[in-house]
């Protein structure tokens, strides 16, 4: 009989140690399909390359590699202590696309901008869809190129709306070659002015071609009138960069000065912008 019972108890234990066994196998099989279920899915399919908008990180979830946030940390940093000019444009170009790509290099995007549109200032003021058309400038790139053209005619503005125009004319100039010197189509502005010669409007009243503009001289004096104006200044530009007048611009300049001098308004000037000088109906004697 106590043979019997040793054998039922060590066929008792035996089958405990085979059930702890397997219990143990099966846990090490569970944890590793939890350990599975945490490891990061495998796309369906590769996104295409060069297709991302700017604001995609380089490395997803990452920080920038140490170069290229030593790079960006060096143009602040000069950029504080010498100011613009103390930075070629690529630099400055860069310093305004980091907000736009936060995680990437901008120096071979800044670069192509450069070389499809010349300097920094045509840049800025191309026109949407031209910028669209460069590869890597998305929307978030068009935005704040478009926030610092935006923020650079406002503070020209700022010198000129209010004052005594024609004695603050190098801001008048200053203030047409930024909103118009690099415009793709002509653009027709005209300047409003009070008794005393103060800036009270400036309203762009067409926009054409490249090289044509339609202008109305009964809408022109009209607007005049309304706005209680005493005094005008033309200004149109050239895409073509020459500010050379042609002979339409000749004819529809007489055409607003009759209407003008029939009203008793007083047509000062009228000015065409061309990409790096103007040129004044006035001091040319066309007027």
């Amino acid at each position: 009989m106590l043979r019997i019972a040793f054998a039922q108890v060590n066929l008792i234990k035996s089958n405990r140690l085979q059930f702890l066994n397997l219990s143990s196998t099966m846990s090490r099989q569970n944890r590793g399909m939890v350990q599975s279920f945490h490891e990061p899915l495998l796309p369906f399919a590769t996104p295409p390359q060069g297709d991302d908008d700017e604001a995609t990180p380089a490395v997803l979830g990452g920080r920038l590699p140490s170069y290229i946030a030593d790079h960006r940390q060096r143009l602040r940093d000069r950029f504080m202590q010498g100011g613009g000019p103390a930075m070629p444009d690529y630099e400055l170009l860069e310093l305004v696309l980091f907000r736009a790509i936060p995680r990437q290099d901008v120096k071979p995007l800044a670069r192509l901008l450069l070389d499809t549109f010349g300097d920094f200032n045509r840049v800025i003021t191309a026109s949407v869809p031209r910028l669209a058309l460069i590869k890597g400038a998305g929307p978030a790139v068009i935005l704040e190129l478009k926030l610092v053209e935006a923020a650079a005619q406002r503070m020209m503005r700022a010198r000129v709306i209010g004052k005594p125009v024609l004695t603050s004319w190098d801001a008048l100039l200053d203030y047409c070659h930024t909103t118009m010197a690099h415009g793709e189509i002509e653009q027709f502005r005209v300047l409003f002015l009070d008794r005393k010669n103060m800036l009270i409007a400036d309203e762009a009243q067409a926009r054409g071609t490249v090289d044509h503009v339609p202008v109305y001289p009964r809408e022109v004096v009209k607007r005049a009138l309304e706005l209680n104006a005493s005094a005008l200044i033309l200004v149109h530009n050239h895409p073509s960069g020459d500010p050379t007048p042609s002979d339409a611009d000749l004819t529809m300049t007489q055409q607003i000065k009759d209407a003008c001098d029939a009203l008793g308004l007083t047509l000062h000037d009228h000015l065409i912008i061309g990409k790096s000088k103007e040129l004044s109906f006035r001091a040319s004697g066309y007027l």
